[in-house]
This record gives structure tokens, sequence and C-alpha cells, in this order.
């Protein structure tokens, strides 16, 4: 009898080991060094540049960075992102559930209303791309899918973002706190596609530290 429970206190201890690497072996950390790499990431509207972490340039219009060969459905993004204190200039952020490049929801930051006490309940945004923009859904509903962030960053200085997405609910946290800044329904009936990173009109935008955790099924 000694000798089965024996055994058995054995496999139980193999079986949560297993377990545990089984659940770690989802966790998607793409190298962002090959983010020129054509064959698996596809830029739109940007050029993209590596040292150290993942620089998207400015122009006109706004930009991607798309992560190919990663469907992602439901689980959490996390990365840092970096914009700057320019305000209108800086619009920084990820796009997910993307069809192409036209069509995707996405999270991103207005770092220049950080700290401003007039602004900074627009501080962090969801869209859903082409059909919900910012300006139709601050217009139609204002302080629903935009809200301050906690704790609050410093304008130019990194920031740690953690997006939680459960079809159709997702959840936005800044810099590990225990407490979303945003919560919101996904307007859009996608529930599945590419991740990106985005950058808005007339923004450049750092990244790195990018991870991928799928939902367990």
């Amino acid at each position: 009898m000694k000798t089965n429970r024996l055994f058995l206190l054995i496999a139980l201890l193999f079986g949560v080991q297993f377990s545990a690497e089984a659940q770690q072996s989802k966790v998607i950390v793409p190298d962002l060094s090959t983010v020129q790499d054509n064959q698996k990431w596809s830029a739109f509207n940007r050029d993209i540049s590596y040292n150290g972490n993942v620089h998207v340039d400015a122009k006109t219009g706004d930009g991607l960075l798309i992560l190919k060969d990663v469907e992602f459905q439901n689980g959490t993004i996390e990365l840092d992102i970096k914009g700057k204190n320019a305000p209108g200039r800086s619009f920084v952020g990820v796009a997910f559930h993307g069809a192409n490049d036209s069509t995707f929801d996405a999270v991103y930051f207005r770092p220049f209303n950080f700290r401003n006490p007039e602004r900074n309940t627009h501080s962090v945004q969801y869209i859903s791309a082409p059909q919900y923009g910012w300006y139709k859904l601050r217009t139609e509903h204002p302080g629903k899918y935009e809200n301050k962030v906690t704790p609050v960053p410093e304008p130019d200085e990194w920031f740690h973002a953690t997006i939680q997405v459960t079809y159709p609910e997702v959840k936005v946290y800044v810099n590990h706190s225990a407490k979303p800044s945003l919560v919101i329904n996904q307007l859009s009936n996608r529930k599945k596609g590419w991740i990106a990173f985005w950058v808005g009109n007339n923004s450049e935008g750092w990244f790195k530290n990018l991870k991928i955790i799928p939902e367990a099924n």
C-alpha cells in the first residue's frame, strides 16, 4: 500500500510539472531583432529600425508593424511602450484581431495627456477600425472607450502595458497595476487575427519586451 501511494505521489508531482511546462510553452516571445525580416513582419506606412528596441518612425496617417504567422484570439498581450510629450503627435499602442491594414481593433495611449489634468481622461483609447474611430466614439459615447491611466507614467518614459482580451471584454493595465485603466467590450465581431505595433498620425513610437500569452483552451 505504501509503495502504491509513493508511485501515486510521484505521478502527481510529474503531472504538475508537465502541466506547468505545457502552459509555459504557450507563451510567445517574438524576436524583435528580426523586425526588418519581411518573412516574419509586415510594415504598413512606416519605416522600421531596431537598436535594442523597435522604433517606428513618424509619417502622415496611421502605421502598423504586423507580426506574421501568429493568430491571436483570447489571452494577454504584454509589452513596454514609449511615446513622447508632444501634444497631438504621440499616439502609440497595439492593434489586435487584425484582418488587413485597415481592419483591426486597437488599444493605444496618448502620453502627452498622462499628466495633463484637463486632458488626462483621454490617456488610453480603444478603437475598432475602420468603423469606430476615436472621434466617433468620443462624440457618440463620451468617456466609455477612453480613460486616464493609473498609475500615471511620465510622458517621455517607458511604461508597461498589459492588455487582457477575453472576447468581447478587453482590460488594459498600466505598470503592473492591479486596477485596470480601461475596461470595454469590443465593437467588432472579429474574435481572432494578427497582432501589430500601432502608431497614429504623425507619430513615432518605441516598443520592446513583447510577450503574448494565449488563453489556455
